[in-house]
């Protein structure tokens, strides 16, 4: 019996496809970018680059030709063939869809769609035994330019409207799950408990369930909670702050510490729209702060905000970070910015799109701008023994500045129970 597509809906049936123009442009992007490399095609496999290009995550892979080459562009599926061509338009779908061919004729088939050299891969997110068995069964092919991670990398910085758009709304459900901490969280209540709520807020918004990262062996909990001093317990992530985790194996975000008078609780939030990530954070009290964490507070949005205007003019991510840096230097902060010695993260800011970690990066060695239709989440942090504390929005660059995605200025950085 077959199956109904018209359960593939968002909430209330809205139509959650990516739309086919979207693809399109983004196809026509990746085959003129292609042949500037000199790449005659490329064979994609990675579940994220097949979401971007097709509009949906099958068990899959996707030919495309660079300008010029004649290489129409194929999806090839394994399963489900019917649920790929459905999410890439239907009948206005921009390739070919049709079932994935057996690897031993691979090459055959690259040959007959018109390929005479090995396509290139993203070798940066496939695993090499996977790279080199895809290599053995193109032997009807001549050697090719084979990596073309970074091709992919550098169109998916600039984001389309649309791309913006989903973002955008990310960011007002991650706003509901701070709302949500406010209204539930309190004086006894666990991290766990307080990320359960914020769970459940994105859980019926639409969240997926997973957090794309590219760094191998990276995964995120996408609601860190560090209750007073949690904050200063380093994990094996790459961030500021990691928080206690649930346990052992899950040694990242909310764990079994409770909120205590007059502590700072860090709340950083991940939310997916569609896979468009927003990412947050905001200060919690029951109580009263001090003054040295209010005033580490301040200087933190001090220099959020002097990063902030150094991207928005064009200037490059390493000077950003310096900028940043030399303020948290001045400030008596720079011991303890990002993290404590040995476990201080180098950067202030990372680029977020349909993953977490995506580049340009606010550091060292990136000595380019963030583009105009690129997306940061600007986050710095302090970290000391009795806790944390920092400020965190995300932004793209406009023609005139930077513009929040997330509440910005409308949601205050210290939000008391």
């Amino acid at each position: 019996m077959d199956w109904d597509t018209s359960l593939l809906v968002g909430p209330e049936g809205e139509d959650w496809r990516v739309p086919v123009s979207e693809l399109e442009s983004r196809q026509e992007r990746l085959s003129l970018a292609l042949a500037e490399e000199g790449f005659e095609s490329a064979f994609i496999e990675d579940p994220v680059e097949l979401y971007w290009l097709t509009g949906g995550r099958q068990n899959s892979a996707f030919l495309i030709g660079a300008e010029g080459s004649d290489i129409q562009a194929r999806h090839w599926v394994r399963r489900s063939v019917k649920r790929a061509t459905f999410e890439s338009g239907g009948d206005d779908c921009p390739h070919v869809t049709e079932k994935h061919p057996r690897m031993g004729d691979l090459s055959q088939m690259l040959v007959k769609s018109g390929c005479t050299m090995s396509p290139a891969m993203s070798g940066g997110k496939i695993p090499q035994s996977r790279w080199s068995f895809i290599q053995g069964k193109m032997k009807d092919l001549s050697e090719g330019e084979h990596d073309c991670t970074e091709v992919l990398y550098g169109l998916r910085e600039i984001k389309s409207n649309w791309e913006l758009s989903m973002i955008r709304e990310s960011g007002e459900v991650n706003r509901s799950m701070f709302e949500a901490i406010r209204d539930s969280g309190g004086l006894g209540k666990t991290e766990l408990e307080m990320a359960g709520v914020a769970e459940e807020v994105s859980r019926s918004s639409g969240f997926g369930g997973r957090i794309r990262m590219r760094k191998w062996p990276m995964d995120c909990d996408r609601v860190v909670i560090a209750a007073g001093r949690s904050g200063g317990v380093p994990s094996y992530f790459d961030s500021a702050v990691g928080g206690l985790g649930a346990s052992p194996i899950s040694s990242l975000g909310a764990g079994f510490a409770k909120v205590r008078q007059n502590e700072p609780v860090l709340v950083d939030i991940v939310h997916l729209h569609r896979g468009y990530v927003s990412d947050c954070t905001r200060m919690f009290c029951s109580g009263k702060l001090d003054e040295e964490w209010m005033l580490r507070l301040e200087d933190m949005t001090e220099i959020s905000e002097l990063v902030r205007s150094s991207l928005g003019k064009g200037d490059n991510c390493s000077e950003a970070w310096e900028i940043g840096f030399d303020a948290a230097k001045e400030m008596g902060r720079h011991e303890n910015l990002m993290g404590m010695k040995p476990e201080q993260a180098r950067f202030l800011g990372h680029s977020i799109g349909l993953e977490l970690d995506e580049t340009p990066v606010i550091a060292k060695g990136f000595d380019r701008p963030l583009e105009i239709g690129g997306t940061m989440a600007i986050e710095p942090k302090v970290i000391h023994r009795d806790g944390a504390i920092g400020i965190e929005d995300s932004w793209t660059r406009c023609s005139d500045g930077m513009e929040s995605l997330t509440p910005g200025a409308d949601l205050p950085p210290l939000i008391h129970w």
